[in-house]
This record gives structure tokens, C-alpha cells and sequence, in this order.
């Protein structure tokens, strides 16, 4: 799988979502290889978008169609100043991956300086949550060259995360041995809350 990361400052949510309903109903279906994408905004107004292809190759061939270079020159203008990209060949998948079903998606962005023990740890880690964190429906991690990753995290509503945080993880080792692992792998992590994300995958439409 390959993930691109669209994100910026976007007053225009309304303008910005109506355009992206407009790649999902005149551009998606020609796509080549696209599976599907989470976009959704934080408070204060940083429009996110992650976006699932089968592979780089077709990433790429359907960023350079015509149509796509016309639909870009007009989503871009509804930005407020620049545009982030990320892209990553390197998807990390955890429980079910990624769930049209959440009603609330956190999207955490940092870099990674372990890349493969973090993959040696992907099943152990998946484990412990599906016991610890039933709220989590699932993740993609995307890892890019330099280390930067985005993790989008799916959970079933905003309230259940949120007991979830605040609930004291188990003190046991293998839970113990994880969170330090995490904690000293990664760095300048930052953390992005969209309330009302909206989803599309191929073969479906998305909702607001």
C-alpha cells in the first residue's frame, strides 16, 4: 500500500469538502490503484487527508492525468497558504487498518527513528490493544524515507477515545516494554483531532 497526506490551513470547509466530493464522483472512479481516504478538519482549521493507494506506481500515474493537474489547481486556491505532502511506500497496518465505521479519527504525525522494531512489534502491539483499547477499530502507520510518519488512528466515537486515554494501562511487562519502546523511538510527535472525519473508499460514496 502507499499513503499521501494532504494537509493545510483551510478556512473554506464547506468549498473544501465539496471539492473533494467532486474527485470522489468525477476523478476517483478512473483512478489508478486509489482504495480510498479519511480527510476531515481540526479546530483550528487544518484541513487533513489521508489518502490509501494499492502502490506508488499508480499514485503517481494518476497525479500526472490531466484532469487531476485541473482538479488540483482549483482545490489548491482553497487553501489558505501552503500545502503539505507526505508520501509513503512503507504502510504499516494494525487491528483492521483503516474504518469507514469511526466517528472519530486522531491523526499523529512525528518521526520515527526504528522503523523496524516498530514493525517487529506491529503484531505484540495490535495484541495488547485489541485487549487493552476495544475503542480502537484500527490504524495505518505511514512511514516516509526520512523517518516522518502519520498514523491514523479510527475509534468508534470521540467519547470512548477519550475514556480510553485516561484509563492507567495495565502494569505488566509486555504492555510496559511496548510503551517505552514507543516513547523512545519517536519524537516531536503532534497530535490531530478530527471530530467529524468523513471517509470513501472505492466502489462506495462519502458521507458527510
Amino acid at each position: 500500500m502507499f499513503i499521501q497526506i494532504i494537509q493545510g490551513k483551510c478556512t473554506k470547509q464547506d468549498e473544501m469538502h465539496a471539492q473533494f466530493d467532486k474527485w470522489l464522483r468525477d476523478l476517483a472512479p478512473s483512478a489508478p490503484g486509489w482504495l480510498g481516504g479519511t480527510f476531515g478538519f481540526t479546530d483550528d482549521d487544518m484541513f487533513v487527508g489521508v489518502i490509501r493507494f494499492e502502490d506508488k506506481e499508480k499514485a503517481m500515474t494518476n497525479s500526472d492525468r490531466p484532469e487531476q493537474g485541473q482538479w488540483w489547481s482549483e482545490t489548491e486556491r482553497l487553501f489558505d497558504g501552503p500545502v503539505e505532502f507526505h508520501n509513503a511506500d512503507k504502510v504499516l497496518l494494525m487491528l483492521e487498518g483503516g474504518s469507514d465505521d469511526a466517528g472519530f479519527v486522531q491523526v499523529i504525525q512525528g518521526k520515527l527513528d526504528d522503523a523496524k522494531l516498530l514493525e517487529a512489534e506491529m503484531d505484540e502491539m495490535t495484541n495488547m490493544l485489541r485487549k487493552e483499547r476495544p475503542e480502537i477499530l484500527g490504524s495505518t502507520f505511514a512511514i516516509e524515507e526520512d523517518g516522518t510518519f502519520t498514523e491514523a488512528v479510527f475509534f468508534t466515537d470521540e467519547a470512548m477515545a477519550r475514556q480510553g486515554e485516561a484509563k492507567a494501562m495495565p502494569n505488566r511487562e509486555e504492555v510496559r516494554h511496548l510503551m517505552q519502546d514507543w516513547r523512545r523511538i519517536t519524537h516531536d510527535v503532534r497530535y490531530l483531532d478530527l471530530h467529524h472525519p468523513w471517509f470513501a473508499s472505492r466502489g462506495a460514496s462519502a458521507g458527510r
